[in-house]
């Protein structure tokens, strides 16, 4: 079984800021498996489905960003699945809008959704797909990641989301190393 999550905040108030990247991508990646997330369980938006012959679950977690690791550790627990069938998509300021990076392990640097699923798994060692949102210095990185992108950048992020909804599709059915190969950009 494949876990994919992509972190954000619910609500239309949220929906097209900088933080709400993995969402943006988690959106995409339904459209791309033909699937809906027509579920809340699990403290998340849910959709489940059968890719290439393995069971899929996409979820975008209802707890706000900062809780994200407590609708993860749900899943884990009722489906004894463990971080090696977790992928996780979401922003990364330190990346410009448009690219993206994948990674297999790795600390939360500064981001607080991702603590949070460390946390809840007890390790950081799991698949990680950053999107990027590039960052403002005359802005506290707290106000920045909630607001939305600019009109210059919708190209680049658009593309960005494309890209990273199809990097997770790929690492349905390949390894991760594979798929890093294949969508690192660099």
């Amino acid at each position: 079984m494949k876990i994919i999550i992509g972190l954000g905040n619910p609500g239309k108030k949220y929906e097209n800021t900088r933080h709400n990247a993995g969402f943006m991508v988690m959106d995409a990646l339904a459209a791309l498996c033909d699937l809906s997330f027509d579920q809340e369980k699990f403290s998340a938006y849910f959709a489940k489905g059968k890719i290439h012959g393995e069971d899929v679950i996409l979820m975008k977690p209802t707890t706000y960003m900062n809780n994200s690791g407590f609708a993860l550790r749900q899943v884990l627990d009722f489906y004894k699945e463990s971080s090696e069938d977790v992928l996780i998509i979401y922003d990364d300021i330190d990346l410009p809008v448009g690219k993206i990076r994948l990674r297999q392990k790795g600390s939360a640097g500064g981001h607080n959704g991702i603590k949070s699923i460390i946390q809840a798994m007890g390790t950081s060692t799991f698949d990680r797909i950053r999107v990027g949102t590039s960052r403002d210095p005359q802005i506290p990185i707290i106000q920045w990641v909630l607001t939305n992108f600019k009109s210059e950048e919708k190209e680049d992020l658009h593309k960005a989301i494309d890209a990273a909804a199809h990097a997770a599709y790929y690492a349905i059915d390949h390894t991760f190393s594979q798929t890093m190969n294949q969508y690192n950009q660099k």
